[in-house]
């Protein structure tokens, strides 16, 4: 591979992309009341899950160290380029520091080439862009014309977002308790995006679990056209039936030429709670 394609586990990758691409992950912290583990090396998905039941709690996270990013960087031949594609940072740190940890390792090896971008997204959106490098890079597009284009293409990345349950923002203190409990006696699911920046944002309140899949799956037509020339990404917390059903649907009402599906990791899990879906397209 002549580029080294770097991400955070802010991103959820699917197993075909990650095997066809080779990415390299620097992994976020993950705090609990019993310890900090990193997501993925010392706590995988199963043991997220089963420790958020087991303390009846969430995790803090926090974002890799700019000595992590040194390191990452380091262990990659110098004769190679890096691309390293990071969580917005609107949502964490993570892209600070990797720009600090890439200005660490340039100091000693100033020859290198590192081109941190800010993917103003998370999760199936980081993966979508991955996938987009990928492409690019089968095309044998230059280390520029790559960079060019990724960030011209984080500009026309829709991530939306639908919560079945509101559990783990009232957990996580994003809500207040009473009015957690009002919107659970109403059935009100939220429907979120992110925003140009790369904040998250609530788009929509929605009352019923089949309405707000059905207003999640219309929104996508308001976003983009010529779906046969574009993919679609999509993520599920915890609830696969619910993922392939929903995306199955999607794909019966736009013809995206190809999906990729996947779980969402402990960061995105957090947020969303169990039976949250994302997804993530290329606009016109």
């Amino acid at each position: 591979m002549y580029i080294q394609l770097m991400t955070d586990s802010g991103a959820d990758i699917p197993k075909r992309l990650n095997e066809k691409l080779n990415i390299k992950v620097v992994p976020l912290y993950l705090h609990f009341s019993d310890g900090e583990y990193k997501s993925g090396v010392t706590l995988d998905l199963v043991g997220y899950h089963e420790k958020v039941k087991e303390l009846n709690e969430l995790p803090r996270s926090a974002a890799p160290s700019p000595n992590d990013f040194y390191d990452a960087y380091k262990e990659v031949d110098s004769n190679i380029p890096i691309i390293m594609l990071s969580l917005s940072k609107k949502l964490s740190s993570t892209y600070e520091n990797a720009v600090i940890g890439k200005k660490m390792l340039l100091e000693e090896e100033p020859n290198r080439k590192i081109e941190v971008i800010d993917t103003k997204t998370a999760s199936c959106g980081m993966s979508l862009l991955l996938h987009e490098a990928g492409e690019k890079m089968d095309e044998n597009s230059s280390f520029e014309t790559l960079v060019d284009h990724l960030h011209e293409r984080v500009q026309k990345t829709s991530t939306l977002f639908v919560l079945k349950t509101l559990e783990n923002l009232i957990l996580g203190g994003r809500l207040d308790k009473v009015k957690g409990k009002i919107a659970k006696t109403l059935n009100i699911k939220l429907l979120m995006h992110g925003s140009d920046e790369g904040a998250i944002e609530v788009s929509e309140k929605i009352r019923g679990d089949k309405k707000s899949i059905r207003r999640f799956i219309d929104q996508i037509g308001e976003h983009t056209k010529n779906m046969e020339d574009k993919i679609i990404s999509m993520t599920h917390c915890n609830d696969a039936e619910r993922a392939k059903n929903v995306l199955s649907e999607i794909r019966s009402n736009y013809s995206f030429k190809d999906a990729y599906l996947t779980e969402t990791g402990p960061l995105i899990s957090t947020y969303g709670g169990e039976g949250a879906l994302v997804i993530a397209f290329f606009r016109d």
